[in-house]
């Protein structure tokens, strides 16, 4: 990165002596592109996605804590450092407000920072510079400044890491005009999504699940190409089905998809809506679909008071009001900070039978069928 900006800011800029102070003492419309057999991880996935983009474009680097020498906390930029150098993978001190301004400030200037947050609950500390400078600055500019950077890693809740470390953000950077806010659930919604968002000259806040990276997803040839990417604002429908609509994101999605299998097994079909893309959300999918289904159940692992589910039932309420067939369900965490004890945080995140649940109230069918007749 750094020999990127002296090309072009000159050495002596202050962007270019930031850096050197950062470096390290050592040294298309959605289809269902997964039909192959081959699987890649969600960690994969996205370490292919860096790499390639990072090969593509000398104007790309990548800042954070650990991303170099350690690789990544999750192994996400392993090889990057040894590949492309210190100049364009940046080791930085534990300072999110600090680095995380260095990296709107290199976009203001043409380059295209990826910032790794080590969990988004540090974005925190450098929400700041996320929302006044980076979301705001192309309207405040009357388009002349452009911010093409992209805030990534892991978001919402692990395991057993308490609640400093487990809240999820999608609601709140979703509420900002200027962001765009992305949410992988496969390998496949990685390295597209991942794609769009370092290629997209507006700033992107790209929300991963840590406990996905270790996941295993089928792709295809045509995701693992060097040219694939994914259109942001576009879902993507898991699972056909005509009598309930359920929309998720992130890990929920895979709890979505086992609900719908345990509900398919009861006579339900249910409809599996991957948003991909919290802002811009593709309204135009969750209606069409609600349209078919007349019932609509949402999930997320946030905090239910006005969080994404809230959005799609006003979204719902306002075009297809007069096709529902049954209240709307929202599944949501607990209204509560994340317990740090196993069985007390199991209670507050989202559990398949939560949805199972809400599913069968839509459809009326809360009692068996064989208790009624």
């Amino acid at each position: 990165m750094l020999g990127v900006a002296r090309r072009r800011l000159g050495s002596g800029c202050v962007l270019g002596q930031l850096a050197q102070a950062l470096r390290p003492a050592a040294a298309a419309p959605a289809r269902n592109y997964s039909a192959a057999a081959k699987e890649i991880t969600v960690r994969e996935a996205l370490n292919t996605a860096l790499d390639e983009e990072m090969s593509a474009d000398p104007s790309v680097f990548l800042m954070g804590e650990e991303v170099g020498e350690y690789q990544g906390a999750y192994k996400i930029s392993k090889g990057l450092l040894d590949k492309y150098g210190p100049d364009r993978v940046l080791d930085t001190p534990i300072t999110e407000a600090g680095f995380t301004g260095i990296g709107v400030g290199a976009a203001y200037h043409g380059l295209r920072p990826i910032v790794e947050f080590m969990t988004f609950n540090f974005s925190m500390q450098a929400i700041d510079h996320i929302i006044n400078s980076a979301a705001k600055s192309n309207y405040m500019s009357a388009g002349q400044i452009s911010v093409p950077i992209v805030f990534r890693g892991p978001n919402g809740a692990a395991a057993g890491v308490g609640a400093q470390h487990s809240q999820c953000y999608a609601a709140w950077y979703a509420h900002v005009p200027g962001l765009k806010v992305l949410t992988p659930y496969s390998a496949e919604d990685a390295r597209g999504l991942l794609k769009a968002a370092i290629r997209d000259p507006d700033p992107v806040v790209f929300l991963e699940n840590e406990l996905l990276y270790g996941e295993s997803f089928p792709v295809s040839d045509e995701v693992l190409d060097s040219s694939f990417c994914l259109p942001i604002g576009k879902a993507k429908i898991e699972r056909q089905g005509k009598d309930v609509t359920i929309t998720a994101f992130s890990k929920m999605v895979g709890y979505a998809l086992q609900a719908a299998d345990i509900l398919a097994k009861e006579g339900i079909s249910a409809e599996v809506i991957n948003l991909r893309s919290i802002r811009p959300l593709d309204r135009a999918a969750i209606n069409a679909s609600v349209r078919k289904t007349n019932r609509l159940v949402t999930v997320e692992e946030g905090f239910p008071q006005h969080g994404i589910g809230a959005e799609i039932c006003m979204s719902v309420v306002e075009d297809s009001f007069e096709y529902l067939d049954a209240p709307v369900e929202r599944i949501a965490g607990a209204d509560v900070p994340m317990p740090y004890a196993a069985n007390l945080e199991r209670m507050a995140v989202p559990q398949v039978d939560d949805i199972v649940r809400a599913a069968k109230r839509v459809c009326y069918r809360a009692v068996p069928m064989a208790a009624t007749a």
